[in-house]
């Protein structure tokens, strides 16, 4: 009798220790220390160290990543603000969008929240290290390089024939291929090709292969130790910083002797040339550090975000019979002696109904699932007062598949934006303000450019496992990568 009182007394006081005081660690930590000082939202901050952590996971590999937020919203109301502890920070998730907008829109009190691996990585002269005097100066600086009609119209030619090769080379294929990894392929030729002229096919490799250890680093801790995720990572980026310093020599040569002066120009030579009223330009770690950072944002949004139109398209057809008829209306517009000529900047404007298609997969896909801020001091937010050093994380999925906001979410439906009005920051796939990701023209350019040769020029894709589950960690993509074969028809 007596044992089985001890072992009673000893669950009782386990469950106690476990959910009465180690369960609400972090609750006491964070919050109830304070003595309401801070008026934060209602919210779960999970357990020490961990936080929400493992629901995330459970959430987003079971295919339902939907269910993470949607467990706040059952839970403690749909006020679309919840606190939480995740990712190793307290933090408030935000899913209102005008209060997205404004966290995103506001350089004065939120600052960049990502990890110290990113930061490292990134380099110290990049757009999101840099303080805000600087982050404005160059974001002038090169604006009319990476958005700018004239800069866009050079690139149309480099992305033209890469794309045009692609196609024709996976058509040809007797194998599937794994789309997805073809795509990334292709999109790393056309930044290679824009930003420092090169398409051989060994530094295309070479790069690629660095490319990828420096990616996967921004996902671990920064722990430089041989071996680790981050030591690989560090060590690519090195490895990049040396090969970008000799490309840049290289054209401070050219340019100093004059040397092919009637070359097509790549972004480098731009950056190179460009300079500010007073005559300032960019110091050689400023370019490699934004060159660095184009090649990591811009290859895995092109890629993932191609081949999730080309996905959504084969599968409607009725939308796919409209994009093919406003891609033959824009060619037979031409002359007969110019119908196989490239595409020109003003043909592109006149892609409407392709625009709603891209901005319906950007919307669909949320590729970044989230965007996170720091508080830089004690902010008031939408009635309540968020501690300074926490992260915001502004949850942009929640936003993008909120039925209040657009109807029936999960239904493929580029006819959702025939009406332009929306409400400020219910479509914010790469960001708001100041810290707009600088290459959005470029990477839509880059798509539409891609779905025009793809549809017009008669490929589909048929998809070996077409109901194969999904991944959505680090970035949603089938589990088989697409694996597929991409046909012509005659």
């Amino acid at each position: 009798m007596e044992v089985w009182v001890w072992l009673v007394g000893a669950l009782v006081g386990a469950y106690v220790f476990v959910f009465g005081i180690l369960r609400n660690l972090n609750q006491w930590r964070f919050v109830t220390r304070h003595g309401g000082r801070y008026n934060l939202p209602p919210g779960d901050m999970g357990w020490p160290l961990v936080g929400t952590l493992l629901p995330f996971l459970q959430a987003f590999r079971s295919g339902r990543p939907d269910s993470f937020i949607h467990h706040f919203a059952s839970q403690y109301g749909k006020i679309g603000m919840y606190k939480t502890y995740l990712f190793g920070s307290p933090s408030v998730i935000v899913c209102v969008p005008e209060v997205c907008r404004h966290v995103l829109m506001n350089d004065e009190q939120f600052a960049f929240g990502y990890s110290k691996a990113t930061r490292i990585l990134t380099g110290s002269k990049a757009l999101n290290t840099v303080s805000r005097p600087e982050h404005r100066r160059i974001r002038r600086l090169i604006a009319s390089l990476i958005s700018g009609n004239d800069a866009l119209s050079i690139y149309i030619g480099h992305v033209e024939g890469i794309v045009i090769t692609c196609l024709e080379e996976w058509a040809t294929m007797k194998k599937p291929v794994e789309f997805l990894s073809e795509m990334k392929t292709m999109a790393f030729k056309i930044l290679l090709h824009i930003f420092i002229g090169a398409n051989t096919a060994a530094f295309i490799d070479k790069m690629e292969k660095l490319y990828t250890d420096f990616h996967l680093g921004f996902m671990s801790s920064a722990v430089d130790i041989p071996g680790t995720t981050f030591s690989r990572a560090l060590k690519a980026r090195n490895e990049l910083i040396r090969i970008f310093e000799s490309v840049l020599k290289e054209k401070r040569e050219n340019l100093k002797n004059k040397v092919e002066e009637n070359r097509k120009k790549d972004m480098t030579d731009l950056l190179l040339e460009v300079k500010d009223e007073e005559g300032h330009g960019l110091d050689d770690g400023c370019i490699i550090d934004l060159l660095i950072g184009f090649f990591f944002a811009g290859h895995e949004t092109s890629a993932h975000s191609i081949m999730r139109a080309i996905m959504f398209l084969s599968e409607n057809p009725e939308t796919l019979c409209k994009a093919k008829a406003e891609q033959e209306k824009i060619v037979n517009a031409r002359p007969t002696s110019e119908r196989h000529r490239g595409l020109t900047m003003k043909e592109i404007k006149q892609m409407e109904y392709l625009s709603k298609v891209i901005d319906e997969t950007l919307r669909k896909t949320s590729l970044a699932f989230t965007l996170s801020r720091e508080t830089r001091t004690d902010v008031n937010l939408n009635g309540y007062t968020i501690p300074k050093g926490w992260k915001i994380l502004v949850w942009t999925r929640a936003v993008h598949m909120d039925p209040e906001i657009y109807e029936n979410p999960e239904e493929f439906d580029p006819s959702r934006w025939d009406n332009p009005k929306r409400r400020a920051g219910s479509f914010i796939p790469f960001g708001a303000g100041m810290r707009l990701c600088p290459g959005i023209d470029l990477s839509k350019l880059e798509i539409a450019i891609f779905l025009h040769y793809f549809i017009h020029g008669g490929f589909r894709l048929e998809r070996v496992n077409p109901n194969c589950p999904e991944n959505y960690l680090p970035l949603p993509r089938p589990t088989d990568n697409c694996l597929a074969r991409v046909v012509r028809d005659s």
